[in-house]
């Protein structure tokens, strides 16, 4: 994740809980690259819930489930599949009340839009769950805003805004119907102010607008605050002077990586049904492919000249590929 983004910003409050059970609640915009974002900056050991059709193929679960993820099913899969998110719950309210902590993206889909849309009742039957099996829970939300800088783009930037914890215990689920409400209410308020929100009404000429004044989209509390001054507030980003150099470096490193390259391009970016892949699938072409052609690259010029110029060219690779990304 170093070598792929240009710069992770991460923002947490200063109460992060750490030994207390946590839901952690994200927007959901970039495929994979969100919870791999969240599982390196959450300070958490965390299961992820995923939508169940990336567990088709039997070698894929099993790695998946390896890495702590966790099927969920929604209704386009199909009503009997839905049954079985009865079991998927039981098994996160078991995690929570063993002061574990569980990821779920209650938007129930991703979409690069910038914009938080309804939330889903699912991660509020895991709290009703929880609260069932342990009424004196100190159960946690916590709202995690993701916002990226053009996320099909290479190489991106990001940040991971981590908001204030939510305390279910805050909550009177006596009247269980406007607890939830309320719950649904307070996390979705939250999220659209942890990351940019452009209401769905007016999206392409609000979209249109915040980028014909190059607002900076890593600092969501700015472009809101854009939004609501209808533009008269609105802050430009600061250019960095690296531009040729930059790009430099990038042709550089398709140079060097000019196989793995070619079939980024040739094969998988036009299989990409869904934009929203478009980062994930490169991102996974970068730590399986690229290495794996600078390794073989590195075993020919040992064999042919030495090992050390096989190491030398691995350091100069590692130099070009953080220069073409960090500058």
């Amino acid at each position: 994740m170093f070598f792929y983004f240009k710069k992770i910003e991460v923002r947490k409050p200063l109460n992060m809980p750490k030994n207390e059970p946590v839901l952690f609640l994200g927007n959901h915009q970039n495929a994979l690259l969100d919870p791999l974002l969240l599982a390196i900056t959450s300070g958490r050991y965390t299961h992820f819930l995923t939508r169940a059709q990336v567990f088709k193929k039997p070698l894929v679960s099993k790695i998946l489930k390896a890495l702590q993820l966790i099927p969920v099913y929604r209704v386009r899969d199909g009503w009997q599949s839905i049954k079985q998110n009865n079991a998927i719950f039981k098994q996160c309210v078991s995690l929570l009340n063993a002061n574990d902590a569980v990821t779920i993206f209650p938007e129930g889909s991703h979409n690069l839009k910038r914009t938080v849309r309804p939330l889903s009742k699912g991660f509020t039957r895991i709290v009703l769950g929880v609260l069932n099996e342990n009424p004196s829970t100190k159960l946690l939300l916590v709202p995690v805003g993701f916002n990226y800088l053009n996320a099909t783009s290479f190489a991106d930037e990001a940040l991971v805004w981590f908001g204030e914890p939510i305390a279910v215990s805050k909550y009177n689920f006596t009247n269980e119907n406007e607890a939830v409400k309320k719950l649904k209410e307070d996390v979705y308020q939250e999220l659209t102010s942890l990351t940019t929100h452009i209401e769905t009404e007016h999206y392409d000429k609000v979209l249109l607008n915040l980028e014909r004044l190059n607002v900076d989209f890593l600092n969501p509390e700015k472009v809101n605050n854009c939004i609501a001054s209808n533009f008269k507030s609105c802050q430009p980003k600061k250019k960095k002077g690296f531009g040729y150099l930059k790009t430099f470096f990038i042709l550089l490193l398709k140079t060097v990586c000019i196989v793995p390259y070619f079939i980024w391009k040739k094969f998988a970016q036009p299989k990409i049904k869904e934009i929203e892949f478009t980062g994930t699938f490169r991102f996974a072409i970068a730590i399986t492919l690229a290495p794996l052609w600078i390794a073989l690259l590195a075993i020919v010029l040992s064999v042919f000249f030495s090992v050390n110029i096989a190491v030398y060219f691995i350091i100069s690779v590692l130099i070009i590929a953080l220069l073409a990304v960090k500058l």
